[in-house]
């Protein structure tokens, strides 16, 4: 995993988890030391600073967390990762506000350690002596597991949600345009705002409008104000979200729902930093950098003549694809405990416990509506839990759930249209029933359905019997018109 071949601290009671850990860890290149409790951690000699420490919760004598705050007290800057079980939200607050910077949950998979060791010693941060602790003050997380700390409202550690931090830490510091997609609940506008607070723009407002918030007439004025008696109502002069943005960022989310007519108008923003209020002839600069953010498929509107291509280009100068929740399944215990934490603190309850059922039961659950949905669902268990133990109803977590939530539009499977030469044959078979009514049957002479239709006897008599509308009479050439649709019957003469 790295060069220099680190040393990892293992600190747990149980002495075949010792064995098991030291096995894992060396299998990939690490060098490994064990200690069966804190006392023999504290006292035991150690050849080197530890790149990391991982260290059970539970311990005999002194505890993980209170070894933790005996650490922190020399400060010296090593992370810790955690290892416990499931259901302890205070334990997991106080962990990670002392410096820790992961938490796992008995039984992990290997590579989930694997993953949080090899973010703890690649990270940025000085060494310090053998003698001195491994916690270094962290921000304060805000009684949350943090991905990291430049991250102060992302909850998670999966592989998917670290590429998309990565990105973001890349694209931050510019000033390109953002276009973020993905299902609805995905958290598009946490990262938006991630993006304006690691960019130098951070301390510059932050502005968000939702494009299919605002009814289409008074869009183009919330984006660039407009100027007294513009149109009726405007009794006064106000500004647009664009130069309420200066030298900030704005988010626009839903995008794929800003109407045509505007897009024209907000292309030539992105391109010439200039606009005009409406109402007004005066040229307004401004210093704005742009996301936006949709749960359409941008690339299949524009084909579908539905998004304009120039805007569509525009703004995916730098396109970031959040992942569902489905596909970060690593983050839900996290998430289950952060919600339960924020929620049980806002609504002045204790939520102490998260049974082990419930949490398997919300990492089987599919999550349709992705984080939101899940945050719903855990403010509802808040609120109906009498006591410390999260009770989540298990009827939410059921597939007959799903029945009630519809799915974001771009999960819906596309509506089954008839084939085009379907289509076709039933438009000609009304055309041709409609003509036989209008003669009472009569195909042929000089005010027959053929005459009236362009078409020999013979041929409409033809696609009379391909189109179900015609068939013989005892075997001869007499023929009766058959409309099951409108149980009529004509002969046909």
């Amino acid at each position: 995993m790295h060069e220099d071949h680190p040393f990892v601290f293992v600190v747990d009671d149980d002495r075949a988890m010792r064995e098991s850990l030291s096995d894992l860890l060396r299998s990939v290149g690490l060098n490994v030391q064990t200690f069966a409790s804190a006392h023999e951690f504290l006292t035991r000699q150690r050849p080197e600073a530890p790149s990391c420490l991982v260290l059970d919760v539970q311990l005999p004598g002194l505890s993980g967390l209170d070894l933790q705050q005996e650490l922190a007290k020399v400060n010296a800057p090593i992370p810790i990762i955690f290892l416990t079980g499931y259901g302890d939200i205070p334990m997991t607050v106080r962990a990670m506000k002392a410096g820790a910077i992961e938490f796992l949950t008995k039984p992990f998979r290997d590579q989930d350690l694997l993953d949080a060791i090899q973010y703890a010693i690649t990270r940025d941060r000085p060494m310090a002596p053998c003698t001195h602790t491994l916690a270094e003050e962290q921000p304060d997380a805000a009684d949350a597991l943090r991905s990291a700390s430049s991250f102060a409202e992302i909850v998670g550690h999966s592989a998917a949600l670290r590429r998309v931090l990565q990105v973001v830490e890349t694209v931050a510091p510019t000033d390109a345009t953002v276009l973020l997609s993905g299902e609805t609940g995905t958290g598009k506008e946490v990262i938006a705002r991630a993006i304006h607070t690691l960019s130098r723009r951070g301390a510059h407002p932050f502005v968000t409008l939702n494009c299919a918030a605002i009814p289409t007439g008074l869009l183009e004025s919330e984006l660039f104000g407009h100027e007294k008696g513009a149109f009726t109502g405007a009794i006064a002069q106000r500004l647009g979200r664009f130069e309420l943005a200066h030298r900030g960022t704005l988010f626009l989310d839903e995008i794929g729902d800003l109407p045509l007519e505007l897009q024209p108008k907000l292309l030539r923003v992105l391109q010439e930093q200039e606009f005009e209020r409406l109402g007004s002839m005066r040229t307004l600069q401004m210093d704005v950098r742009l996301v936006a953010a949709t749960n359409m498929d941008l690339a299949e509107m524009v084909a579908e003549k539905h998004f304009r291509s120039d805007l569509y280009y525009r703004l995916n100068v730098f396109p970031i694809v959040l992942p569902p929740l489905r596909e970060r399944r690593e983050d839900i215990p996290l998430l289950v405990r952060y919600f339960a934490q924020t929620f049980a603190k806002q609504m002045h309850k204790t939520i102490e416990t998260i049974p082990t059922d419930t949490m398997q039961a919300c990492l089987q659950y599919p999550w349709p509506g992705n984080i939101r949905e899940l945050q719903n669902i855990i403010e509802r268990a808040v609120i109906l839990s009498p006591g410390p133990v999260l009770q989540v109803p298990r009827a939410e977590l059921t597939p007959q759930a799903m029945e009630s939530v519809p799915l974001p539009p771009e999960r819906r499977a596309p509506a089954r249209r008839p084939p085009i030469q379907h289509v076709l044959e039933e438009t000609e078979r009304q055309h041709i029933l409609r003509t036989l009514e209008e003669t009472q049957g009569v195909v042929a002479g000089p005010h027959g359905a053929a005459v009236r239709l362009g078409l020999p006897r013979s041929t409409l008599q033809r696609r009379m019997q391909k189109l179900g509308l015609a068939r013989r009479v005892d075997g001869a050439e007499h023929m009766t018109t058959v409309d099951t649709y409108g149980k009529k019957f004509f002969p046909i003469l």
